[in-house]
């Protein structure tokens, strides 16, 4: 069976003017890495959809730097 595809869904969305929305930047990642890492040594953060505790720092990192990118931050992936 074909499928019909419309011109609309075929643009690229990182293309301007397709309609993507323009991603807004935080200014100062090291503050929502800060912020995170507060949380961990309180013991109020929290990992995931099961709500665990976490107990370990560089997961609290990576919780950190996850939530940086999410709001916008430019921050490189890791290097292998």
């Amino acid at each position: 069976m074909l499928h019909h595809h419309s011109k609309a869904a075929m643009k690229h969305p990182d293309k301007p003017g397709a309609g993507a929305a323009k991603r807004k930047h935080i200014k100062d990642p090291k503050k929502k890495i800060a912020t995170v890492m507060e949380e961990f040594k309180h013991g109020t953060l929290h990992s995931g959809k099961s709500k665990a505790s976490v107990t370990n720092p560089k997961q609290a990192i990576a919780i950190g730097l996850s939530e940086a990118r999410r709001a916008g931050a430019h921050i490189p992936k890791k290097k292998k």
